[in-house]
């Protein structure tokens, strides 16, 4: 097919969408930066995409909570255009404030039309925690963007990730990665869980596995040098996020 298009929605406050662009760029694909009101008034169109991202940060300040004014600008100005590129198979990822958006929108665990029914509250430490973790995914997850990954190293940078849901809701999600030590191991506790988070979930798709929303940040480790102790020998190919990017330009690529 044609280039790979990844739209990327930010709006002030985001962060890290630059990064993200390079990491999807890295792997073959087209980005495009879009605002909320870019999109609204058609400047871009989602038709015109595959992949849809909604990068880190602290979007308005995070001042009504983590991602809840984003999440109803998405309600109110973009809900006729998101449900029609979900339903036609088109990729969604959100990263950190990206996953609280998607959360609060109702668009994961999904449907959107069902509403939120999981969110991401503070860390059970009481403060913001910037740290890498060790993500180990789930391999009976449907999740397109975490297919053929064992163990990855990423770092985190959030006060309010820690998902919490009714143990009814907990369990019928797909996980697609946990918060593991560096052996894979689950239930490590703090600070390998770092945030708390139930059933050590650091992120989760809906029931097609093309709706992805995770805490940490792939895209802070996509080469070798941005690991912290690659001057030991330490950087693993096999650790870095940059396959999460990977996986959803090939999947697009093999449509």
């Amino acid at each position: 097919m044609s280039a790979v298009k990844v739209i990327l929605l930010r709006a002030p406050g985001t962060n890290r969408e630059e990064e993200t662009a390079a990491a999807f760029e890295q792997a073959g694909a087209v980005t495009q930066l879009a605002t909320i009101n870019q999109m609204a008034r058609a400047s871009f169109r989602f038709t015109d995409y595959q992949i849809l991202v909604f990068p880190g940060g602290f979007a308005y300040g995070d001042d009504l909570g983590a991602g809840m004014v984003l999440a109803s600008e998405l309600s109110l100005k973009l809900k006729s255009e998101i449900i029609p590129f979900i339903e036609r198979g088109g990729l969604v990822l959100g990263i950190c404030n990206g996953f609280q958006t998607l959360v609060k929108a109702g668009i994961l665990p999904g449907p959107m039309s069902k509403g939120q029914t999981v969110t991401l509250t503070n860390n059970n430490s009481g403060r913001f925690e910037c740290r890498w973790v060790y993500l180990t995914a789930n391999p009976m997850s449907k999740c397109v963007f975490t297919q053929g990954i064992e163990t990855i190293y990423v770092p985190i940078a959030h006060g309010e990730g820690k998902l919490v849901a009714p143990p009814d809701e907990i369990e019928k999600l797909d996980v697609a990665l946990y918060y593991t030590d560096e052996h894979g191991q689950r239930q490590a506790g703090y600070p390998y869980n770092p945030n708390g988070s139930l059933n050590d979930i650091a992120g989760i798709t809906d029931e097609s596995g093309h709706i992805f929303g995770l805490m940490p940040h792939p895209e802070d480790h996509i080469i070798a040098t941005h690991h912290p102790r690659w001057t030991r020998n330490e950087a693993a190919p096999s650790s870095l996020g940059s396959v999460i990017y990977q996986n959803a330009v090939n999947w697009v690529r093999n449509l």
